[in-house]
């Protein structure tokens, strides 16, 4: 394997459903907004990125428990449960997964735990020897970033790659020490709250005097500054809880072998894809 794309489907998703200007309708009344922005923006992201494979994954309502760890987990997420279906992102995934299937492109529903979870033991099994980029918004993936991963914020012109070095001049840190970063400050995407008083700056500093969120909780007390020292003594637990929950699985069963990632872009425009699978 030379290069490795995993693309996370439901950001990308989101991202194209809510980021195209009006709904659009096909001629037979088919709402295709989201599917026509996925698969153009997907293609771009191939042509950029020339991967040898590639793989598709989205989240299922199975849930990862990382919500058992705390109730408030992603409750900051839209209920579209009392919404039609047509008005929702997951409206388009049949159409979404006809297109991945007409390009030949392996894709997959997480089971039993988050996509993210799938994407770091495939950039994790990967990595080591091969190319791996992660397309995807989410910062949880930082945490993957090595010589051969990097992590690829897809906004066509304004597209921003991030490597060991971005992430180091960005917040002061090594990238395997992100989850131990953000276990402090929090993360407000997925409603996880930090630590009172500990800011990113705080927490780069912390990192780097004691290294692990593991070693700053147990040498708490040998921290200078008294409010400092009082937060991360009276937030323990809550930071051992939120590390839980942002730290990415990398033991996760991956649904495809090497050879069944295996991709070749057969130069198809999105107005062709869509034809092919009877949208337009």
């Amino acid at each position: 394997m030379e290069k490795l794309l995993i693309v996370d489907g439901h950001n990308l998703l989101f991202q194209m459903f809510y980021g195209m200007p009006a709904r659009i309708i096909n001629e037979n009344g088919v709402s295709i907004g989201g599917t026509l922005g996925f698969v153009g923006a997907l293609l771009k992201i191939i042509r950029m990125t020339q991967p040898t494979h590639a793989v598709v994954l989205f989240d299922s309502e199975t849930g990862s428990g990382r919500a058992e760890l705390d109730p408030e987990y992603k409750a900051n997420r839209t209920d579209f449960s009392e919404m039609p279906e047509e008005e929702t992102p997951f409206s388009q995934l049949p159409y979404i997964y006809a297109a991945l299937d007409s390009i030949g492109m392996a894709h997959a529903e997480a089971a039993g735990c988050e996509a993210d979870d799938i994407a770091a033991s495939y950039a994790c099994r990967y990595g080591g020897d091969s190319k791996v980029v992660i397309s995807s918004f989410d910062s949880d993936f930082f945490q993957l970033i090595s010589e051969n991963v990097s992590v690829l914020r897809y906004r066509g012109s304004g597209t921003v790659i991030f490597t060991e070095e971005t992430v180091r001049d960005k917040y002061g840190i090594e990238p395997c020490r992100y989850a131990d970063f953000k276990a402090m400050t929090g993360d407000s995407a997925d409603n996880i709250r930090g630590a009172d008083k500990i800011g990113p700056k705080t927490a780069a500093e912390l990192i780097s005097q004691f290294g692990t969120l593991e070693n700053i909780i147990e040498n708490a007390g040998s921290i200078h500054k008294p409010s400092i020292r009082a937060s991360v003594l009276a937030n323990a637990q809550r930071l051992k809880i939120n590390y839980s929950m942002i730290k990415l699985d990398s033991h996760a069963d991956m649904p495809f072998a090497e050879e069944e990632l295996a991709f070749t872009d057969g130069g198809m425009t999105t107005g062709e894809i869509l034809r092919k699978i009877g949208l337009k």
